[in-house]
Parts: C-alpha cells; structure tokens; sequence
C-alpha cells in the first residue's frame, strides 16, 4: 500500500482492488498506518482519499542505515578475526591475512548519546 501510494493519492477502494482482501481489510490496514502516521486519510463525500506521510519513514530509514553500517563494521573487523586465527595455524595463509588487513574491532562504535 505505502509503495502505491508513493506514486499518488488512492482511495481505500483504489488500495484494496490489486490485493486479495475486501474493502473492509483494506480499511483496517489503512487504519494501522494512519495511526503509525504513515498516511493521511481524508473524507470527501462517501470517498476516503489517502496519501502518504513519508515523515516517518526517513527517520526509520536513518536508523537503519545507521545500524547497516554499524553491523558490517563489526562484522568486516570479525572476519579479520577469523582470518587473524586460520593463519596462525595455517603459515600459507599468512599471506592472505597481510593482504586483507583492516581495522581491529572499535571499542563502541555507537555514539554515547544513541545508546
């Protein structure tokens, strides 16, 4: 519903007709994400007009990013671990460990004023 109504205004009807649920499931879903302030619904006679309120979803995007990053940081500076260990036991691996040397683990790499 929300990437629809990234191209333009709908009525609930509108949002219902592609998927396999009745206009009354529709307006539930609609409800949900009027209530998490993803989309405004206006009234205008017996017609119900949504469009979307992409406020929301540029905050969750940024956390997301903000994680995405921080996950493979953390996972990149684990596998330089891993590789770390194999070529200790593995002398012909030492040359593939020099190759992809990175940085080790930070200490917290989320700021103190996020946690």
């Amino acid at each position: 519903m929300l990437q629809r109504l990234a191209l333009g205004e709908l009525t609930v009807g509108d949002l219902a007709e592609p998927l396999t649920m009745s206009l009354a499931a529709a307006s539930k879903h609609v409800k949900v994400l009027e209530r998490a302030g993803l989309i405004r619904r206006t009234v205008d006679g017996r017609r119900h007009v949504c469009r979307l309120q992409p406020a929301p979803l540029a905050s969750a995007l940024a956390w997301f990013r903000f994680y995405d990053r921080h996950w493979n940081e953390r996972l990149d500076a684990l596998e330089v671990l891993f590789r770390t260990d194999a070529s200790s036991a593995d002398p012909a691996a030492d040359a593939d460990a020099d190759a992809s040397s990175a940085d080790p683990i930070p200490a917290d790499p989320i700021p103190a004023e996020e946690h």
